[in-house]
This record gives structure tokens, sequence and C-alpha cells, in this order.
């Protein structure tokens, strides 16, 4: 393993690593990630500088909270492939401020392969013990079926109340919706 790697090595699953992001891996994300499929649902496409800054927030969450977003790396073929983790709600809109939302891209040549399940399971139990989150929000547009039945796989339940409109996503994806995670549900789970 490269030394970055291994200095910022935040989880690992048996298929995955999940690391803090480092220099060189928002031109890696604009290879693979942010592509129109994949973005479809957050917003479309960004420039390369909207991901260095999402990166930057990354490291500072980690800096200041101990969480952030993540690289998701094969272990096998030492790949990118997607982005996940752990942030505040800080949607302008949203009804819950500094809440610990979970999230996650996976890119489209690995859907359907059981990564984002896969990463999210470590990250919520990350999120429960070593973070003591009290709970956790996922957000989605209305139309991303995907990530709605990934939210509901991981023991989250839909808070209604929560939902919002999102002004700078497009008009069909602008109904965000918040599902919730509490340590009860998960343990149950």
């Amino acid at each position: 393993m490269a030394e970055p790697l291994v200095m910022d090595l935040v989880l690992q699953t048996e298929r995955l690593i999940l690391r803090r992001p480092v220099t060189g891996d928002a031109q890696a994300q604009i290879n693979v990630l942010n592509t129109a499929a994949v973005m479809a649902h957050v917003g479309g496409v960004k420039p390369l500088a909207a991901i260095e800054a999402k990166h930057a927030k990354a490291r500072q969450g980690f800096a200041q909270d101990g969480f952030g977003f993540m690289m998701m790396i094969e272990r096998a073929s030492g790949e990118l492939v997607g982005h996940c983790g752990m942030k505040r709600v800080d949607n302008p809109q949203a009804r819950n401020p500094g809440d610990h939302e979970i999230g996650w891209l996976v890119r489209e040549d690995r859907w359907r392969r059981g990564y984002a399940a896969e990463a999210m399971r470590a990250v919520v139990e990350w999120a429960f013990v070593a973070i003591a989150a009290p709970h956790l929000v996922a957000l989605t547009s209305q139309r991303n079926e995907p990530s709605r039945k990934l939210m509901e796989k991981l023991g989250m339940t839909r808070c209604a109340q929560l939902d919002f409109v999102d002004p700078s996503y497009p008009p069909e994806d602008k109904l965000t919706i918040v599902y919730r995670l509490t340590p009860a549900q998960w343990a149950g789970a």
C-alpha cells in the first residue's frame, strides 16, 4: 500500500478501502464518478473546482469532527469505485442542519455489485460506535429509487417532516426526501 493510503485509511471492508481524500483524488473522481449517469440525482456533473472544494471540506470535517466523506477504493484492483461517508447536514434548505448525514456515489460500471451497501454498513457502524452519532440521516431526490432502497435496506425510515425543496437542483429532482436511522433501529436491524 502506498504511504498516503495507509496514513489516510479510515475503514476497510471485505472488498473496499475507505480513506480520506488526498491530492489528485478530485481528478480521479472527475474521471469515473462525475458522469451524467452517476450524478443524475445529485445536481448533475460538477466542475473540477466544485469537487476539489468538497474534498477540502471533507478534510476539514475530519480535522474538526473526526469524520467526513471518503474515497471508496476496490481492494482487488486498487481502483476508485466510489465516494462515501458522513458529514453534517449543510444544505441551506434543510430542516435539520447539523445532523449527521451519510451518503454515497458508486461509479456506473460497478453498480449492482453491493459496493454501496457494503461501504455504508461500515460507515453506519463507524458513525454509531466510533463517532457516537445520536442518529443518522440520508437525503436523496424523491426520484432516486436505488438510493431510497439502500436507505431502507440499512434500516432507515422516511422522515417526511424533514423533506424540502432544493431550488439548486433540476425541476425533476428538486424534492429532497430524508430518511433517518437511530442507534436502536440499527441495533435491531
